[in-house]
């Protein structure tokens, strides 16, 4: 059987074929595989993505994917912004404690 004609029986059965020096051996990709519809620029944008890091195109469009449901979480901005302020907090300094005790000092309550 051609080699090419067996690759497409593999990927068709939802399987990758890798080849080793001429051996082969078949892996199993688990997941569910489906179809979307992409532009052009925004493809081809993904696809030089996906050479420069090194990753798949699957391994891009999963990742996009997980990103933008995290991001749409019911919380998801509150946990950021949560983090973002306690990052902040660890980073004052004496002088930035003095200067905003000066400031509250200043100002009527």
């Amino acid at each position: 059987m051609p080699r090419d004609l067996l690759c497409e029986i593999f990927k068709s059965a939802h399987q990758r074929l890798v080849l080793f020096d001429g051996a082969s051996q078949s892996i199993y990709t688990f997941g569910l595989k489906t179809a979307v519809s992409i532009p052009d620029d925004l493809f081809a944008r993904a696809d030089l993505l996906a050479d420069r890091l090194g990753k798949s195109r699957s391994e891009i469009y999963r990742e996009a994917l997980a990103d933008y449901v995290s991001r749409r979480e019911p919380g998801a901005v509150t946990r950021e912004l949560n983090e973002i302020a306690d990052e902040l907090a660890g980073d004052r300094d004496e002088f930035g404690n003095g200067a905003t005790r000066r400031a509250l000092e200043r100002t009527e309550w």
